[in-house]
């Protein structure tokens, strides 16, 4: 079956179990999981080079950041506060290619994939 609009079928196989995966130069989503149903999140630039940035989280003094490669590796892990709804995250040590970047909280959890550049 042939989708109507490419970028509709595109967002859809982007869910992934209960978190999302984006890709794209700035993209909104709608992310699935703990308490984000409603909740509008942007990751950018994508690809990254040097830092990669989350915006439209909840604020909260203990974040657990973990970053994995392609294959599941786990290449960062840190513990972050969220704070302007929004994190920043560097990313220039990281390989090339593509990354998975996971953030829990006590209120959120969001699960993400970019591209490091």
């Amino acid at each position: 079956m042939r989708c109507a609009m490419l970028k509709t079928c595109y967002t859809f196989l982007l869910i992934v179990f209960a978190g999302l995966q984006l890709h794209g130069q700035e993209q909104d989503a709608t992310a699935a999981g703990k308490e984000l149903a409603s909740k509008s999140l942007k990751l950018f630039p994508n690809p990254a080079t040097n830092v990669l940035n989350v915006i439209g989280l909840s604020n909260t003094e203990h974040a657990h950041i973990m970053v994995t490669d392609g294959y599941g590796n786990l290449v960062l892990e840190h513990q972050w506060g969220i704070r302007n709804n929004a994190l920043s995250l560097p990313v220039a040590h990281l390989q090339e290619g593509v990354h998975m970047i996971t953030i829990r909280s006590e209120k959120e959890t969001a699960q993400l994939k970019f591209h490091k550049q």
